[in-house]
């Protein structure tokens, strides 16, 4: 079977040169073996796929191994697997869904090992006005508390 390692290393060249960040090597039981790449500025295409298909293909003789393969860009369904993917989105809509239940949408401020921060426009009733008035507010969530963190897609 192969191993997540040895794949890296045979596809982080390319990787590299074209500005490609590897997000997730997946190997089932039957060694179904799916490579998800992302990109920090522009979409990952149909020949950057190809591409890292022949070189894995190339790598690793499908007579010794048996498998199957399959290369995709990190959908915008997916939830971010790596720091690269949050950095890409820094500034960007974002819903989080929470462990306990839940989801929180709002705009993507911050990453790092304490969690993520969003910031999230609310109506707040403010001293001495009648209305209330849209706030913008930071929020930590810790990554114990957050189960996943994905792109907001929005159609106009």
């Amino acid at each position: 079977m192969l191993q997540k390692a040895e794949i890296q290393q045979v596809i982080e060249p390319y990787l590299q040169e074209h500005g490609l960040f590897l997000v997730n090597i997946g190997i089932s039981a039957g060694n179904d073996i799916e490579i998800y790449v992302d990109r920090m500025s522009g979409e990952v295409s149909i020949d950057d796929c190809a591409a890292i298909n022949d070189i894995f293909e190339n790598a690793f003789d499908r007579e010794k191994e048996d498998y199957s393969l399959m290369v995709s860009s990190a959908g915008l369904d997916m939830p971010f697997m790596v720091a690269r993917q949050f950095e890409k989105f820094m500034g960007s809509q974002v819903q989080i869904t929470l462990k306990k239940g839940g989801w929180v949408k709002g705009t993507l401020t911050g990453y790092s090992e304490q969690g993520i921060e969003l910031t999230i426009a609310r109506l707040v009733k403010e001293e001495g006005m009648k209305k209330k008035v849209e706030r913008k507010i930071a929020t930590l969530y810790s990554l114990a508390e957050v189960k996943s963190c994905k792109p907001v897609v929005e159609f106009k």
